[in-house]
């Protein structure tokens, strides 16, 4: 029998309703033995998530400001919960605790992670399965850098002493035992690292929508649902600005080659998205696997006759943006042409000296500057393996009158990049879609 380690997200356990479908998903699976929330999420769109309520907490208490406002509001949201659940829960005794500390001079992060922790101590009554707290396995060092390796042994070492947990996400400790959170996607790193740790077989994240979605919904009217995909396509679609779980929440499950399941706790029948190692070689049917983009960033489209036969013309060109400590996003070139993309907000206002410098060092025959532009990545393993994909999409895009500033497509064939102007770029996300969505 496999192990599921199961992540909740905010809004699964908003309030005691959503707990109690918590329990009913849970219990509808014995291999469900690791569970691992996040802070309660928002009720509704005039709701306040615990987290920010517990960090304006934190700021009123190093003002030296009373404290009682909005940390009442904390307490009360966690007793209504074990109210409403009719559960035997010491809630109170926590909630005491995390008022004196936070009142004491306790820093950002330990008040942050406490909405983890006291999810976590509801759930493990409700689910009647013992608080491993994190702070005892997931390590950071003493300038608050994630030790991986470290926590792993840890968390393996730990875990394994148990048949089934509950771990609140967010956060770990450094030596001194601080309290340290992640920057960002904390729970979702914490159920990777305990399903890493436990060598489970999946890795659910449960959240409010049914998996991930082939595009961005306020551009297509109810874009379809991704099936599966691959771990380099989900980190394709996140680089180009997809909402979908970021490539560094979910490394530890990635280099274990452990499958991520992402599921809808309020409709736990849908099959969900799976997102694993491996995936076909090729994409069914000729359908790409999602569309994402990001609008503003500005081409520098550089011309220079037998380039190619110049040696370090490349290596003079990045030295520019190395002196200015400017990253590239794309390099597309031909034989005599190479063009750099850069992230205009990035860029601000050094494009003229950037420039300047170019034309001292790498004396092109010319250069042309492309500003407002967007870049729309269409995803899809196998790309290479169906013919006419490429002729589909820019066919798409010509019947309709949309100009293409640019087209950049790597080696590996995984995605197909091009540019529009800005004005182009919702236009254009539809036209893909439709191209390639029955």
């Amino acid at each position: 029998m496999g192990i599921r380690v199961s992540k909740f997200g905010g809004s699964s356990v908003a309030d005691a309703g959503q707990m109690g479908k918590v329990r009913a998903i849970v219990d509808s699976e014995d291999e469900r033995r690791f569970v691992v929330p996040s802070a309660p999420g928002k009720r509704g769109p005039d709701d306040v998530k615990i987290t920010d309520l517990l960090y304006q907490t934190q700021r009123a208490a190093a003002a030296g400001k009373s404290i009682e406002p909005l940390f009442g509001q904390v307490a009360s949201r966690y007793q209504e919960i074990v109210r409403d659940l009719d559960l035997d829960c010491p809630i109170d005794e926590a909630l005491a605790d995390v008022h004196d500390r936070i009142r004491d001079g306790a820093g950002p992060d330990y008040a942050a992670s406490r909405g983890e922790y006291l999810s976590g101590v509801v759930l493990s009554k409700l689910l009647d399965r013992p608080l491993v707290d994190p702070a005892d396995m997931i390590r950071f060092d003493a300038e608050g850098r994630f030790l991986a390796e470290e926590t792993q042994h840890a968390v393996a070492d730990r875990l394994g002493r148990e048949s089934q947990g509950v771990i609140p996400g967010f956060y770990g400790a450094q030596p001194d035992g601080a309290i340290k959170t992640f920057s960002r996607g904390g729970s979702d790193i914490t159920g990777a690292i305990v399903a890493r740790g436990v060598s489970a077989s999946v890795y659910e994240n449960w959240t409010d929508v049914s998996g991930l979605l082939m595009t961005d919904p306020r551009i297509v009217d109810a874009p379809r649902t991704i099936d599966e995909l691959t771990y380099r396509e989900l980190r394709e679609l996140a680089y180009m600005g997809a909402t979908v779980l970021h490539d560094e929440a979910i490394f530890p499950v990635r280099e274990a080659g452990i499958p991520v399941h992402i599921r809808n706790t309020n409709e736990p029948g849908q099959a969900g998205t799976r997102i694993t190692r491996g995936g076909m070689d090729q994409a069914p049917s000729g359908r790409i696997t999602g569309i994402a983009g990001r609008k503003n960033f500005t081409i520098i489209a550089l011309e220079k006759t037998l380039m190619n036969t110049e040696i370090g013309f490349g290596r003079r060109l990045l030295g520019v943006l190395e002196r200015h400590d400017l990253s590239w996003e794309h390099l597309p070139s031909g034989i005599d042409t190479l063009s750099i993309v850069l992230k205009s907000d990035v860029l601000g206002d050094r494009l003229e000296i950037l420039l300047d410098e170019i034309r001292r060092d790498c004396q092109p025959d010319s250069i042309e500057v492309n500003t407002d532009i967007a870049l729309i990545a269409t995803v899809g393993r196998g790309m290479s393996h169906v013919p006419g994909t490429a002729a589909r999409l820019f066919g798409a895009l010509a019947a309709t009158g949309i100009n293409i500033r640019m087209i950049d497509q790597g080696s590996s064939e995984l995605n197909i990049i091009v540019g529009v102007e800005n004005d182009d770029f919702e236009r254009t996300v539809r036209v893909i879609y439709e191209a390639f969505v029955d």
